[in-house]
């Protein structure tokens, strides 16, 4: 991208239906001139557009996933005999907001 302007963060502002303060808007340049130093920065490093993109931080990571068992689920009769208070298949627990 080009230079930012004021007219252009007041039309992305405008487009994202935010306004924007003489203020936070020089802000708003402030930081974007920063960022673009630093990614020209980046883009002038020697040999930057030979090196691969990463897809994890580590280069031995490996993933492999746990097999799936299934095991049954227990009752809800079993579960809700461990509740002091419930009807039907809610369980019943104190008022805490008056």
């Amino acid at each position: 991208m080009s230079k930012w302007t004021k007219e252009l963060v007041d039309s992305y502002a405008d487009k994202l239906l935010i306004g924007l303060s003489k203020e936070e808007n020089a802000m708003v340049l402030s930081e974007f001139d920063i960022i673009n130093k630093e990614m020209e920065l980046i883009n002038n490093i020697p040999g930057i557009s030979n090196v691969e993109p990463m897809t994890h931080a580590l280069d031995d990571f490996e993933f492999t996933p746990s097999e799936d068992i299934f095991e049954d689920s227990p009752s809800i009769e079993d579960l809700l005999s461990n509740c002091d208070d419930y009807e039907d298949r809610e369980i019943k627990v104190p008022r805490v907001v008056e």
